[in-house]
């Protein structure tokens, strides 16, 4: 659309329309405010640095209230006559933002770019950021990463280059792991950082795209009932020399109720419904959630003891946090039980395999996992509470027998009481 001299009152007239679009000045041709969908206005200027059949060139002179209109004209009057004189600015611009260390934009992105994630997936692309990708690629720029870098990037990973075992805090350890899952993983957050770097025009084209990666295999391991017995028999060992209680607890109850170590490692007081038998979370990987627990469960956390003010039903030993020493103790479990390579997660792909032995049916055993896909979910969103909550009850009674190198379990029934 054009108009007369695009001045400051002309500027704030121009309406949000859901769409974006240009308002073009009436007397400077080329000079014009762009009006985003979002309502972000900024001043451009468009020329051509050959003939008329040259391609069209456009510059981004500055956001609407950082700079004046009237100032805004002058810039713009530079860079078209320069444009006159064979001096193309876009491609200047272009040029600088392609000699951007990696490191820094991978800083923009966690400033700018993570918007929508939750602060707990921020802090996992923080540390994949901080362990992998800008050790090797961090002093490269953006413009000159290429697709073979990434492929060897993810051969780096894979191959252990960037595992490391770190003191973090006088109690604190960061253990960087290598491996194929490993590098799956963050070649896709590697993906996203250049798809956001493509976006704001930092490079033309996404290296990652068509690169093959490793098969995640993260979710393919299952503990069978003698496994477990051999897990239990260590956590029961350990108990005996002196193990962290905390962690030993809460090791049990991922074995118990199938759900994620941040759900029990930070569990409130506040969330326990003991009496109906369910977690009332307020906050986990996919939102608030309920998880309906077995007696199992109910039977380590009844044992537990509040400590002092904390909230937290695994209270930190020091500060106000929760505990977060479990993968210490579990690394012993695992020694001790002879599964140098297993991870607490594998505690839950175990629970949905005890599942499916005992017959439940899938529907429910997502249910009771808490699917994130809302496709899937969706199918078993009409069941009601009670069948749920006797798998739960079941599967984790035949956990908790096979962790005690038991054949079957002895079910106890729930309460049976209204409810509130």
């Amino acid at each position: 659309m054009a108009a007369g001299r695009i001045t400051k009152r002309t500027v704030d007239a121009l309406q949000v329309t859901g769409k974006e679009y240009v308002h073009w000045d009436g007397e400077l041709t080329g000079f014009g405010v762009r009006v985003r969908a979002t309502g972000a206005k900024s001043f451009i200027a468009v020329y051509r640095t050959g003939g008329r059949n040259s391609p069209q060139r456009r510059v981004t002179i500055g956001a609407v209230g950082k700079i004046e209109a009237d100032k805004a004209r002058d810039e713009a009057k530079t860079i078209i006559l320069q444009a006159e004189l064979g001096q193309d600015r876009a491609a200047e611009k272009a040029k600088a933002r392609a000699e951007l260390r990696f490191a820094d934009v991978c800083d923009t992105y966690l400033k700018e770019g993570c918007d929508t994630k939750k602060s707990s997936t921020i802090a996992t692309d923080r540390g994949r950021i901080e362990r992998h990708i800008k050790p090797l690629l961090g002093k490269k720029r953006i413009g000159e990463i290429t697709r073979a870098d990434v492929e060897k990037f993810m051969r780096d990973v894979a191959s252990g280059k960037t595992a490391a075992d770190e003191k973090t805090k006088p109690r604190g350890r960061a253990i960087v792991e290598g491996g194929k899952g490993t590098a799956t993983r963050t070649v896709g957050l590697l993906g996203g950082i250049m798809s956001f770097a493509v976006a704001r025009g930092l490079r033309a084209d996404n290296p990652v795209r068509g690169v093959k990666r490793y098969a995640d295999k993260k979710g393919e391991t299952f503990l069978s009932a003698a496994e477990l017995a051999k897990i239990g028999a260590a956590l029961t060992a350990l108990e005996a020399e002196g193990a962290n209680p905390s962690a030993l607890a809460i090791i049990r109850l991922l074995a118990f109720t199938g759900a994620r170590k941040s759900e029990i490692a930070a569990l409130k007081w506040s969330e326990l419904d003991l009496e109906r038998g369910y977690l009332r979370l307020g906050d986990s990987k996919t939102g608030a959630k309920v998880i309906p627990i077995g007696a199992p469960a109910r039977e380590v956390l009844a044992a537990q003891s509040a400590i002092g003010d904390s909230p937290f039903v695994f209270p930190a030993g020091s500060g106000e946090g929760h505990f977060q020493g479990v993968e210490r103790v579990w690394a012993k479990v695992k020694e001790r039980a002879g599964f140098p390579a297993l991870r607490l997660h594998d505690l839950r792909h175990s629970y949905a395999s005890m599942g499916l032995a005992r017959g439940d049916a899938l529907p429910v055993i997502g249910a009771i996992l808490g699917h994130a896909d809302v496709k899937t979910t969706s199918r078993y969103a009409h069941l009601a509470d009670d069948p749920v909550r006797q798998a739960a009850d079941g599967i984790a009674q035949s956990v908790a027998a096979a962790l005690q190198g038991r054949a079957t379990a002895e079910i106890i029934p729930l309460p049976t009481g209204k409810r509130g």
